[in-house]
Protein backbone atom coordinates (compact mmCIF):
# COMPACT_ATOMS: atom_id res chain seq x y z
CA UNK A 1 0.00 0.00 0.00
CA UNK A 2 1.41 3.51 -0.74
CA UNK A 3 0.98 5.79 1.69
CA UNK A 4 3.09 8.93 3.87
CA UNK A 5 4.30 8.40 7.08
CA UNK A 6 5.80 5.60 9.71
CA UNK A 7 5.70 2.38 8.67
CA UNK A 8 3.34 -0.13 10.61
CA UNK A 9 3.07 -4.01 10.00
CA UNK A 10 -0.13 -5.46 8.27
CA UNK A 11 -1.44 -8.81 9.66
CA UNK A 12 0.65 -11.18 7.99
CA UNK A 13 3.84 -9.00 9.47
CA UNK A 14 5.05 -7.33 6.45
CA UNK A 15 6.04 -3.80 6.67
CA UNK A 16 4.19 -1.33 5.21
CA UNK A 17 2.99 2.74 5.45
CA UNK A 18 0.17 4.63 7.02
CA UNK A 19 -2.22 6.14 4.71
CA UNK A 20 -1.81 9.79 4.35
CA UNK A 21 -5.46 10.20 5.66
CA UNK A 22 -4.58 8.36 8.88
CA UNK A 23 -1.43 10.20 9.58
CA UNK A 24 -0.95 12.37 12.47
CA UNK A 25 1.22 13.83 14.66
CA UNK A 26 -1.21 12.29 17.63
CA UNK A 27 -1.56 9.09 16.44
CA UNK A 28 0.37 6.26 17.15
CA UNK A 29 1.11 3.69 14.14
CA UNK A 30 -0.72 0.82 16.48
CA UNK A 31 -3.73 2.72 16.70
CA UNK A 32 -3.60 3.75 12.96
CA UNK A 33 -3.33 -0.04 12.59
CA UNK A 34 -6.52 -0.96 15.02
CA UNK A 35 -8.46 1.46 13.02
CA UNK A 36 -7.82 0.32 9.56
CA UNK A 37 -8.59 -3.58 11.00
CA UNK A 38 -12.16 -1.83 12.09
CA UNK A 39 -12.82 -0.41 8.66
CA UNK A 40 -11.92 -4.24 6.61
CA UNK A 41 -13.54 -5.42 9.27
CA UNK A 42 -16.77 -3.86 8.87
CA UNK A 43 -16.10 -3.42 5.02
CA UNK A 44 -16.49 -7.42 5.36
CA UNK A 45 -19.42 -7.80 7.83
CA UNK A 46 -21.69 -10.48 7.04
CA UNK A 47 -24.90 -8.53 7.25
CA UNK A 48 -27.27 -12.24 6.28
CA UNK A 49 -27.51 -15.37 4.49
CA UNK A 50 -29.76 -16.91 2.27
CA UNK A 51 -29.77 -20.99 0.74
CA UNK A 52 -25.87 -20.79 2.16
CA UNK A 53 -24.98 -17.49 0.00
CA UNK A 54 -23.17 -14.89 2.44
CA UNK A 55 -24.01 -11.33 2.28
CA UNK A 56 -21.33 -9.02 2.60
CA UNK A 57 -21.65 -4.90 3.27
CA UNK A 58 -18.94 -4.64 0.32
CA UNK A 59 -20.99 -6.65 -1.64
CA UNK A 60 -23.82 -4.25 -0.95
CA UNK A 61 -22.03 -1.13 -1.67
CA UNK A 62 -20.86 -1.85 -4.68
CA UNK A 63 -23.87 -3.30 -6.11
CA UNK A 64 -26.14 0.18 -4.86
CA UNK A 65 -22.94 2.52 -6.56
CA UNK A 66 -23.13 -0.19 -9.36
CA UNK A 67 -26.79 0.57 -10.14
CA UNK A 68 -26.75 4.16 -9.76
CA UNK A 69 -23.41 4.96 -11.64
CA UNK A 70 -25.27 2.18 -14.63
CA UNK A 71 -28.86 4.43 -13.93
CA UNK A 72 -26.55 7.53 -15.31
CA UNK A 73 -24.54 6.09 -17.75
CA UNK A 74 -27.80 4.50 -19.28
CA UNK A 75 -28.94 8.04 -19.26
CA UNK A 76 -26.31 9.34 -20.52
CA UNK A 77 -26.15 7.10 -23.74
CA UNK A 78 -29.50 8.21 -24.58
CA UNK A 79 -28.26 11.49 -24.84
CA UNK A 80 -24.94 10.25 -26.75
CA UNK A 81 -27.59 8.72 -28.98
CA UNK A 82 -29.85 10.91 -29.59
CA UNK A 83 -27.23 14.32 -29.75
CA UNK A 84 -25.73 12.25 -32.88
CA UNK A 85 -28.62 10.86 -34.78
CA UNK A 86 -30.38 14.32 -34.32
CA UNK A 87 -27.74 15.46 -37.22
CA UNK A 88 -28.64 13.09 -39.20
CA UNK A 89 -31.67 12.20 -41.66
CA UNK A 90 -32.71 9.62 -39.23
CA UNK A 91 -36.46 10.24 -38.73
CA UNK A 92 -37.27 11.24 -34.76
CA UNK A 93 -39.30 8.26 -34.19
CA UNK A 94 -36.30 6.09 -35.12
CA UNK A 95 -34.03 8.11 -32.39
CA UNK A 96 -36.40 7.83 -29.64
CA UNK A 97 -36.37 3.76 -30.13
CA UNK A 98 -32.91 3.84 -30.24
CA UNK A 99 -33.32 5.73 -27.20
CA UNK A 100 -35.20 3.44 -25.27
CA UNK A 101 -33.60 0.40 -26.31
CA UNK A 102 -29.79 1.45 -25.55
CA UNK A 103 -31.27 2.76 -21.88
CA UNK A 104 -33.23 -0.63 -21.29
CA UNK A 105 -30.10 -2.92 -23.24
CA UNK A 106 -27.50 -1.49 -20.63
CA UNK A 107 -29.71 -1.19 -17.39
CA UNK A 108 -30.63 -5.16 -17.72
CA UNK A 109 -26.79 -5.52 -17.97
CA UNK A 110 -26.34 -3.47 -14.91
CA UNK A 111 -29.07 -5.17 -13.08
CA UNK A 112 -27.66 -8.88 -14.05
CA UNK A 113 -23.85 -7.50 -13.54
CA UNK A 114 -25.16 -6.40 -9.64
CA UNK A 115 -26.59 -9.88 -9.23
CA UNK A 116 -23.56 -11.43 -10.55
CA UNK A 117 -21.84 -9.92 -7.62
CA UNK A 118 -24.42 -11.00 -4.87
CA UNK A 119 -23.72 -14.66 -6.00
CA UNK A 120 -27.30 -14.58 -6.78
CA UNK A 121 -28.35 -17.11 -9.89
CA UNK A 122 -31.05 -16.89 -12.09
CA UNK A 123 -32.93 -19.89 -10.80
CA UNK A 124 -33.73 -18.28 -7.80
CA UNK A 125 -36.13 -16.03 -9.38
CA UNK A 126 -38.22 -18.75 -10.85
CA UNK A 127 -40.61 -19.20 -8.06
CA UNK A 128 -40.34 -15.62 -7.36
CA UNK A 129 -40.59 -14.30 -10.58
CA UNK A 130 -43.92 -16.49 -11.42
CA UNK A 131 -45.60 -15.28 -8.39
CA UNK A 132 -44.86 -11.75 -8.87
CA UNK A 133 -46.04 -12.21 -12.90
CA UNK A 134 -49.64 -13.63 -11.20
CA UNK A 135 -50.04 -10.41 -8.93
CA UNK A 136 -49.17 -8.35 -11.68
CA UNK A 137 -51.46 -9.87 -14.00
CA UNK A 138 -54.51 -8.56 -11.51
CA UNK A 139 -53.43 -5.31 -10.19
CA UNK A 140 -51.33 -3.93 -12.71
CA UNK A 141 -52.65 -5.45 -16.03
CA UNK A 142 -52.95 -1.50 -17.75
CA UNK A 143 -50.06 -0.77 -16.79
CA UNK A 144 -48.09 -3.71 -18.29
CA UNK A 145 -51.09 -3.42 -20.97
CA UNK A 146 -49.96 0.29 -22.04
CA UNK A 147 -45.88 -0.94 -21.60
CA UNK A 148 -46.13 -3.73 -24.22
CA UNK A 149 -48.35 -0.69 -26.66
CA UNK A 150 -45.24 1.47 -25.80
CA UNK A 151 -42.73 -0.91 -27.73
CA UNK A 152 -45.43 -1.94 -30.53
CA UNK A 153 -45.89 1.30 -31.08
CA UNK A 154 -42.06 2.46 -31.34
CA UNK A 155 -41.65 -1.20 -33.37
CA UNK A 156 -44.44 -1.11 -35.85
CA UNK A 157 -44.64 2.46 -35.74
CA UNK A 158 -48.01 3.14 -36.94
CA UNK A 159 -48.17 6.61 -35.29
CA UNK A 160 -44.32 8.72 -35.20
CA UNK A 161 -42.73 11.66 -33.95
CA UNK A 162 -44.07 14.27 -35.84
CA UNK A 163 -46.88 12.36 -37.61
CA UNK A 164 -50.20 14.96 -37.61
CA UNK A 165 -53.56 12.27 -35.85
CA UNK A 166 -56.85 13.05 -35.44
CA UNK A 167 -58.33 10.45 -32.67
CA UNK A 168 -62.04 11.40 -31.50
CA UNK A 169 -62.82 15.30 -31.59
CA UNK A 170 -59.16 16.01 -31.54
CA UNK A 171 -56.06 17.09 -33.92
CA UNK A 172 -52.76 17.89 -32.83
CA UNK A 173 -49.22 16.42 -33.72
CA UNK A 174 -47.64 13.81 -31.59
CA UNK A 175 -44.57 14.74 -29.69
CA UNK A 176 -43.75 11.79 -27.62
CA UNK A 177 -44.06 8.13 -27.21
CA UNK A 178 -43.40 6.67 -23.49
CA UNK A 179 -43.54 3.57 -21.82
CA UNK A 180 -46.81 4.50 -20.65
CA UNK A 181 -48.23 7.10 -22.76
CA UNK A 182 -48.21 9.35 -26.12
CA UNK A 183 -48.11 12.95 -25.91
CA UNK A 184 -50.32 15.02 -28.85
CA UNK A 185 -50.27 18.42 -28.78
CA UNK A 186 -53.32 19.62 -30.42
CA UNK A 187 -53.40 22.53 -33.30
CA UNK A 188 -54.85 25.38 -30.23
CA UNK A 189 -51.68 24.09 -28.18
CA UNK A 190 -52.83 21.86 -25.62
CA UNK A 191 -51.51 18.58 -24.39
CA UNK A 192 -53.22 15.40 -24.69
CA UNK A 193 -51.87 12.04 -23.02
CA UNK A 194 -53.26 9.28 -24.51
CA UNK A 195 -52.48 5.99 -22.85
CA UNK A 196 -50.71 3.69 -25.78
CA UNK A 197 -53.33 0.85 -25.32
CA UNK A 198 -56.15 3.27 -26.95
CA UNK A 199 -53.78 4.60 -29.78
CA UNK A 200 -53.49 0.79 -31.06
CA UNK A 201 -57.52 0.10 -30.12
CA UNK A 202 -59.10 2.96 -31.08
CA UNK A 203 -59.46 4.63 -34.97
CA UNK A 204 -56.22 6.90 -34.99
CA UNK A 205 -56.93 8.91 -38.11
CA UNK A 206 -52.86 9.76 -39.78
CA UNK A 207 -52.58 12.19 -42.04
CA UNK A 208 -48.72 11.99 -42.43
CA UNK A 209 -48.49 8.39 -42.20
CA UNK A 210 -47.11 7.94 -45.99
CA UNK A 211 -45.98 11.06 -46.78
CA UNK A 212 -47.08 14.59 -45.93
CA UNK A 213 -49.33 15.15 -49.03
CA UNK A 214 -52.82 16.19 -48.45
CA UNK A 215 -56.03 16.89 -50.98
CA UNK A 216 -58.01 19.82 -50.03
CA UNK A 217 -60.55 22.01 -52.23
CA UNK A 218 -61.43 25.81 -52.43
CA UNK A 219 -65.01 26.80 -53.38
CA UNK A 220 -65.75 30.61 -54.22
CA UNK A 221 -68.89 32.23 -55.81
CA UNK A 222 -69.46 34.00 -58.37
CA UNK A 223 -72.22 36.76 -59.05
CA UNK A 224 -74.67 35.91 -61.95
CA UNK A 225 -73.43 37.11 -65.51
CA UNK A 226 -69.51 36.59 -64.67
CA UNK A 227 -67.43 34.99 -67.61
CA UNK A 228 -67.97 31.18 -66.23
CA UNK A 229 -64.68 30.24 -68.81
CA UNK A 230 -62.31 32.84 -67.78
CA UNK A 231 -63.75 32.32 -64.12
CA UNK A 232 -62.18 28.69 -63.98
CA UNK A 233 -59.13 29.72 -65.59
CA UNK A 234 -58.16 32.56 -62.57
CA UNK A 235 -58.85 30.08 -59.97
CA UNK A 236 -56.52 27.48 -61.80
CA UNK A 237 -54.03 30.04 -61.97
CA UNK A 238 -54.54 31.23 -58.43
CA UNK A 239 -53.58 27.45 -57.59
CA UNK A 240 -50.83 26.57 -59.75
CA UNK A 241 -49.09 29.74 -58.37
CA UNK A 242 -48.72 28.84 -54.66
CA UNK A 243 -45.23 26.45 -54.01
CA UNK A 244 -47.23 23.87 -51.94
CA UNK A 245 -49.31 23.18 -54.56
CA UNK A 246 -47.97 19.23 -55.79
CA UNK A 247 -48.07 19.88 -59.71
CA UNK A 248 -47.31 16.11 -60.76
CA UNK A 249 -51.38 16.14 -59.58
CA UNK A 250 -53.87 17.70 -61.97
CA UNK A 251 -55.75 20.52 -60.67
CA UNK A 252 -59.74 20.22 -61.12
CA UNK A 253 -61.84 23.03 -60.81
CA UNK A 254 -65.78 22.10 -61.12
CA UNK A 255 -68.74 24.45 -61.60
CA UNK A 256 -70.40 22.84 -58.35
CA UNK A 257 -74.12 24.59 -58.93
CA UNK A 258 -76.59 27.29 -60.19
CA UNK A 259 -77.24 28.94 -56.24
CA UNK A 260 -79.48 30.98 -54.85
CA UNK A 261 -77.10 33.70 -54.90
CA UNK A 262 -73.72 32.99 -57.19
CA UNK A 263 -72.40 30.64 -59.39
CA UNK A 264 -70.26 27.99 -57.12
CA UNK A 265 -66.89 26.80 -58.03
CA UNK A 266 -64.81 24.16 -56.72
CA UNK A 267 -61.46 23.27 -56.89
CA UNK A 268 -59.74 20.32 -55.76
CA UNK A 269 -55.97 19.94 -55.49
CA UNK A 270 -53.22 18.04 -53.82
CA UNK A 271 -50.13 20.44 -51.97
CA UNK A 272 -47.76 19.60 -49.25
CA UNK A 273 -48.55 19.94 -45.62
CA UNK A 274 -47.56 18.80 -42.37
CA UNK A 275 -50.76 18.87 -40.61
CA UNK A 276 -54.07 21.45 -40.27
CA UNK A 277 -52.09 24.43 -39.75
CA UNK A 278 -50.52 24.67 -42.91
CA UNK A 279 -53.46 23.57 -44.86
CA UNK A 280 -55.44 26.59 -43.75
CA UNK A 281 -52.31 28.40 -44.57
CA UNK A 282 -52.46 27.54 -48.29
CA UNK A 283 -56.64 27.69 -48.54
CA UNK A 284 -55.92 31.30 -47.46
CA UNK A 285 -53.20 31.69 -49.92
CA UNK A 286 -55.34 31.03 -52.55
CA UNK A 287 -58.23 33.20 -51.68
CA UNK A 288 -56.05 36.33 -51.17
CA UNK A 289 -54.92 35.61 -54.86
CA UNK A 290 -58.27 34.72 -55.99
CA UNK A 291 -59.33 38.22 -54.92
CA UNK A 292 -56.59 40.14 -56.67
CA UNK A 293 -57.54 38.33 -59.76
CA UNK A 294 -61.08 38.72 -59.73
CA UNK A 295 -60.65 42.23 -59.13
CA UNK A 296 -58.41 43.08 -62.43
CA UNK A 297 -60.91 40.90 -64.19
CA UNK A 298 -63.80 42.84 -62.94
CA UNK A 299 -65.61 39.68 -61.51
CA UNK A 300 -67.31 39.94 -58.66
CA UNK A 301 -67.40 37.93 -55.65
CA UNK A 302 -71.25 36.90 -54.94
CA UNK A 303 -72.86 38.04 -51.88
CA UNK A 304 -76.22 36.60 -49.92
CA UNK A 305 -79.16 39.12 -52.00
CA UNK A 306 -82.60 38.97 -51.69
CA UNK A 307 -85.20 40.55 -54.27
CA UNK A 308 -88.17 41.39 -52.34
CA UNK A 309 -91.61 41.94 -54.24
CA UNK A 310 -94.76 44.13 -52.90
CA UNK A 311 -98.44 42.72 -54.43
CA UNK A 312 -100.95 45.38 -53.88
CA UNK A 313 -104.28 46.59 -54.87
CA UNK A 314 -103.93 50.16 -55.41
CA UNK A 315 -100.58 52.27 -55.64
CA UNK A 316 -98.27 52.27 -52.65
CA UNK A 317 -97.14 55.67 -51.50
CA UNK A 318 -93.37 56.17 -51.63
CA UNK A 319 -91.85 59.26 -49.28
CA UNK A 320 -88.58 60.42 -48.99
CA UNK A 321 -87.47 61.49 -45.66
CA UNK A 322 -84.75 63.95 -44.58
CA UNK A 323 -83.06 61.45 -41.93
CA UNK A 324 -80.70 64.68 -40.67
CA UNK A 325 -83.53 67.25 -40.34
CA UNK A 326 -85.61 64.43 -38.14
CA UNK A 327 -82.87 63.70 -35.42
CA UNK A 328 -82.38 67.63 -35.40
CA UNK A 329 -86.17 67.95 -34.85
CA UNK A 330 -86.09 64.71 -32.15
CA UNK A 331 -83.12 66.56 -30.06
CA UNK A 332 -84.90 69.85 -30.11
CA UNK A 333 -87.94 68.55 -28.80
CA UNK A 334 -85.99 67.03 -26.02
CA UNK A 335 -84.09 70.10 -24.98
CA UNK A 336 -87.36 71.95 -24.88
CA UNK A 337 -88.47 69.35 -22.23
Amino acid sequence: MFGIGPQIPDNNGNPGYLPFWLKSGHVSPLESGAVLEKIRSAWDLSLFRIGGEEFLVSQLVLVIALLILGYFASKQLERVIEKRLTKTSVRATTVHALKRISFYTLLVVVIMTALSLLNVPLTAFAFVSGAVAIGVGFGAQNVINNFLSGWILLAERPVRIGDFVELDLHKGIVEYIGTRSTRIRRVDGVHLLIPNSQMLERVVVNWTLVDNHIRTTVRVGVAYGSPIETTAELIERAVKEQPEILQDHKVIVVLEDFGDNSIVFDTYFWCEAGGERELRAVRSAIRFRLAALFKEAGITIAFPQRDVHLHSTGPVQVELLDVRNEENKDRNIGGDQ
